[in-house]
Parts: C-alpha cells; sequence; structure tokens
C-alpha cells in the first residue's frame, strides 16, 4: 500500500498516474475533497481507498502494517497565502505529525518542500544543508516549507529512509484547478485563446530586459520520475533540490507555447504590480547535483521539448495525465 497526500492535487495526481503506469494500484488517496474540479485530476485513475485529510493521521497509525510508502505531497501551496496560523498547521504541524508517525512505525517517506525556501536567492540555490539558516524566504508560505525542513534536519528519530524535495517550477498537466497559482504556460495559453496575445511583467531592473527574468521550469513528469525512484532508492536521506537544473526566460516559455499552437509570438509588457515588485524573482536555477550524485541520470524535458507535450496532448485537447 503506497500513501499519496495531496493526492487530488497537481502533483499527487500526476504521481497516481505514473504510479498506475509501473503497475501499482494498491494506492491511498489522502486529500481533502470537497471541491468537485479538483477531484477531476484522478478521474480514471486505479486505486484502493481515499482517506480525508484531517482523518488521515489516526487511519496512519491504524493501518501502519500495510503501507510500503509515503508520499506527503500535500500543502497550502498558495505563496499570497498570509495567514500563519493556516499555514502552520497545515504545513508545519500537519507535516511534523506524519513525520513522528513514520518514525513510530518505521515507514520511508519522501515530502514537498520548495524553492520557495530560497527567497531571491543570496545564499544561491544549493541543496547543502548546512546552509537552510542562512536561507530568506520572501513568503510565509516559503517560511512554513523552511522551518520543517530545519526541523526534520534536527531531529534525533528520523525515517529509516526520507527525503525532502525542493520543487522548482513545476509545469504541466492536471493544474486547471489551480487558478492564478497555475504555471505561466497554462496562462500564457489561456491569454492566447482569448486575445491571441500574451503580456509579461516588464523587468524593474537595469540589468535584465523585459521577459529575460529567468525561473527554472520543470516538467511535471520528470518530478515524478524522481519521485518513482525514490520509492526504490531508500538510502541517501536528505534534502535535495528538484529542478531541470536550466533557468530559462519567459520569453522562452511564452515564444515555445506560441509555437505549440502554431502562432506567431505575440508578447507585450505590463508593469509588475507594485505590490510583489520587491519580492520578485529575477533568476532561480537549480543545482542538481547532489540528486546526480545518488544515481539519478534519467535526463529532464528541455522547455521546448515540455512545453510542446502539455499544449498538445493536454491542454488543446482538455486532457488529464
Amino acid at each position: 500500500m503506497i500513501i499519496i497526500t495531496g493526492a487530488a492535487g497537481f502533483i499527487g495526481s500526476c504521481l497516481i498516474q505514473k504510479l498506475n503506469d509501473e503497475g501499482y494500484y494498491d494506492l491511498v488517496l489522502v486529500d481533502d475533497f470537497s471541491r468537485p474540479e479538483q477531484n477531476k485530476n484522478f478521474e480514471g485513475k486505479r486505486f484502493s481507498k481515499q482517506v480525508e485529510r484531517d482523518e488521515f493521521p489516526e487511519w496512519l497509525r491504524q493501518n501502519q502494517l500495510h503501507v510500503q510508502f509515503v508520499f506527503h505531497i500535500g500543502a497550502r501551496t498558495d505563496t499570497t497565502e498570509f495567514d500563519y496560523d493556516l499555514l502552520n498547521r497545515l504545513n508545519l504541524d500537519y507535516s511534523k505529525e506524519i513525520w513522528n508517525i513514520c518514525v513510530e512505525f518505521g515507514l520511508p517517506l519522501v515530502y514537498a518542500s520548495s524553492a520557495a525556501t530560497y527567497g531571491l536567492g543570496e545564499s544561491g540555490y544549493d541543496d547543502d544543508e548546512s546552509k537552510l539558516d542562512q536561507l530568506k524566504p520572501l513568503n510565509p508560505y516559503g517560511d512554513s516549507k523552511n522551518d520543517f525542513d530545519k526541523w526534520a534536519l534536527a531531529q534525533e528519530r528520523k525515517p529509516y529512509f526520507w527525503a525532502g524535495l525542493k520543487f522548482f517550477n513545476v509545469y504541466g498537466p492536471n493544474e486547471y484547478h489551480k487558478g492564478r497559482m497555475a504555471s505561466v504556460i497554462f496562462h500564457t495559453y489561456n491569454q492566447i485563446l482569448k486575445t491571441g496575445a500574451m503580456k509579461l511583467f516588464q523587468s524593474h531592473r537595469a540589468d535584465v530586459k523585459d521577459g529575460e527574468q529567468r525561473r527554472d521550469f520543470v516538467y511535471v513528469k520528470d518530478v515524478v520520475e524522481v519521485l518513482y525512484f525514490l520509492m526504490h532508492h531508500r538510502k541517501d536521506s536528505g534534502i535535495y533540490n528538484l529542478g531541470s537544473g536550466q533557468a530559462r526566460t519567459f520569453l522562452d516559455l511564452a515564444s515555445n507555447t506560441f509555437r505549440a499552437l502554431g502562432k506567431e509570438p505575440n508578447i507585450s509588457f505590463v508593469p509588475t504590480p507594485e505590490d510583489i515588485r520587491d519580492k520578485y524573482q529575477y533568476f532561480t536555477e537549480a543545482r542538481m547535483d547532489k540528486l546526480k550524485s545518488i544515481g539519478y541520470h534519467k535526463p529532464f524535458h528541455t522547455l521546448e521539448e515540455g512545453i510542446d507535450d502539455y499544449v498538445k496532448n493536454y491542454l488543446v485537447p482538455g486532457k488529464y495525465y
């Protein structure tokens, strides 16, 4: 039995499909299943049981003998959320409880951290655990993720195998429900359909041209490949970056979305809203040496390959992965 929290969400639901494709069907899906539009993410997939998020810790205690692996992907992921109590409850305290149950019963655990922990990248994007105290997240969401990473490392008792994954800018199928938190590729596609054009944020730095802000965009199919690898690897516990390892511009992203639709790029620029301007990341790029050092050598999709697959095989036909 394999547990997936956040199973109705973007990455969690793609992980279900990956596991199904590999012949795993005894899956327990954990989430808040009250949003019908989000539940479409796992329609047609094979699994054993759904467990409501609030009931899961006690369920896990009662059923731990049957559990082989825990993927804790669920979290409050809104980077504009400023309710510290909510984030502490869902991202910090809930994760601590799952961690402690995994320790108690000897269960392996992979959990979702975030590249939001790196803030503006003043200390770089190196997943060196000794640098966690130097990081300065830009929002309460990033704080909650960094706080859990630091708490996990400080524990004397840890699961016999555990890994925290710092997801960078993940994009791909099954993000229809995410609204403003969906990837820029998703928003570009929808703007093109409505207006035939795409508006990107201007640069407000003299050393960066408009549209040349760069981020590490990683295709969700690559993310779930790494999750699957770790399920079998079960050694070399620690915190790992999970990005493509290659920063690309927003112009690249938007232009490739137009090309996947067979259209000429039509891109203009609007001012970055003042309320986020001082917290806007102009560059992110995952150092991926650490993951490679433990034996993960599968190639990642290029941005061109990922966008082409996402647009043509999922967004245009309105399909799920």
